[in-house]
């Protein structure tokens, strides 16, 4: 008998939490096959088999953490496979598969420019595994993944949620989820077991009494980042008002571009290419402090936060301020988009230099955001609204939006951020500057 013990996550974590089981005891499986999923601060992975054979035991219940090292599950090696393994019954390891991008299919390009990226993490397999590329974007809408493996076919629902499910023999897709971002919540399921599943659950009864919520995966690394880096960075938070009308007039230009027919365009792409100029003109925004020295970095690798069923994530496009605007406009598609389908690689979450957070998608008008641990800048992007505003002495109506900057003030000081802020701000103004 052959027993998996839960192998090193990577990006210096240490743990994760089982999501879902895909096999029982008593099933027989081949090698690869994946076996559970699980999730980490940073990333659902799927684990898979190395052996082929009968599972024995499963040494975890769904929604429990599990440590590196932690025994996980325990196979009974088939005879054909028992001629190739190693006849011990040694812990053993696999390498962990990210539900990440898949192979170029018909219908998709790859991003211009961008380099490829591993979509699998850990140590060797007993067989070859194919070199995953990034995600390319889609021209048309690709078919739904149909295998069982691909976490995305299922409904999305907490741990908790989908063990209550499990204990009482309920099917999470037949449920109605009635979650803000369409996710299974306790309320739903316990509406189902109350009789009432045949419609959403009221809001009386979805929001009545009290819940604990296990802080894991997405959730709990966000609440110990933002913890570290609010106590232990001063921050210091600007706040500028810009007329944003004509970023929104050459936004408009450039959808009837041919070449940006299959790219997403938005203010953000004006607001990307602007912070990325900026962070380089005033390089101590886009610097890291080490306790008594710190760095400026003579390269921009731009965090897009992303609001995403599994919590706050802030993947980063490496290089940015060598990209061109199409290239850009790519990036951000690809990266945002990744993120909100769960498929954000670890190396796209470490190593950024400064941050865009774009809150008026939410319909925010500014906020004071909190720094990526590590950084020294963050922006804050405003809805644009039409707002009567002085041109040339005169009232006009114009598409106006606020930006906030928060810094660590141990590095910036008010002359930096007021730079910085200008910056931007004179390019969101006149978007020409971005080609003169």
């Amino acid at each position: 008998m052959k027993i998996f013990t839960l192998p090193d996550v990577g990006e210096g974590l240490t743990e994760a939490d089982l999501v879902n089981w895909m096999v029982k005891v008593g099933d027989t499986v081949t090698v690869n096959q994946v076996v559970a999923e699980i999730e980490t601060a940073k990333s659902l992975v799927e684990i898979p088999s190395p052996w082929a054979g009968v599972v024995k035991e499963l040494f975890a219940e769904v929604g429990d953490t599990v440590n590196v090292g932690d025994q996980f599950f325990a196979i009974q090696i088939t005879q054909n496979a028992a001629e190739d393994a190693d006849g011990d019954d040694a812990p053993d390891q696999a390498p962990l598969v990210g539900s990440g991008p898949k192979e170029d299919t018909p219908g998709r390009r790859r991003r211009r420019g961008r380099a490829q990226v591993e979509a699998l993490v850990g140590i060797e397999t007993p067989v070859e595994q194919k070199p995953v590329e990034d995600a390319p974007v889609e021209l048309e809408p690709a078919p739904a993944p149909v295998q069982k493996s691909d976490l995305f076919t299922k409904v999305l629902a907490k741990p908790p949620v989908r063990k209550l499910a499990k204990d009482h023999g309920l099917d999470l897709n037949a449920i109605t989820a009635t979650g803000q971002h369409g996710e299974v919540t306790r309320a739903d399921v316990q509406a189902v077991l109350d009789g009432n599943g045949d419609k959403p659950a009221p809001v009386q009864k979805a929001t009545a009494g009290s819940e604990t919520i296990k802080v894991a995966g997405v959730r709990k690394a966000t609440a110990k980042a933002v913890t570290e880096s609010y106590t232990t960075a001063p921050h210091i938070t600007v706040f500028r008002e810009v007329d944003a009308t004509r970023t929104m007039e050459y936004i408009q230009t450039l959808k009837k571009h041919p070449r940006y027919t299959d790219v997403r365009i938005s203010p953000l792409l004006v607001l990307s290419m602007a912070v990325a100029q900026a962070a380089l003109n005033t390089p101590e925004a886009n610097a890291t402090w080490h306790g008594d020295t710190y760095t400026l970095h003579r390269h921009v690798n731009l965090g897009l936060a992303a609001a995403t069923p599994r919590g706050l994530l802030v993947p980063n496009i490496k290089n940015a301020h060598q990209l061109s605007q199409l290239e850009m406009a790519d990036a951000i598609q690809e990266l945002t988009q990744r993120a909100r389908d769960g498929k954000t690689q670890p190396a796209e979450l470490t190593g950024g230099t400064i941050t865009i957070t774009n809150i008026g998608v939410l319909g925010l008008d500014t906020g004071t955001p909190i720094l990526n641990p590590g950084e020294t800048g963050i922006v804050a992007f405003g809805a644009i609204k039409q707002k009567p505003w002085v041109v040339d002495g005169k009232i006009e109506v114009r598409s106006v939006t606020t930006l906030a900057a928060a810094f660590d003030h141990r590095i910036v000081d008010g002359v930096e951020a007021g730079a910085f802020l200008a910056d931007v701000a004179a390019i969101l103004e006149e978007p020409a500057l971005l080609i003169s």
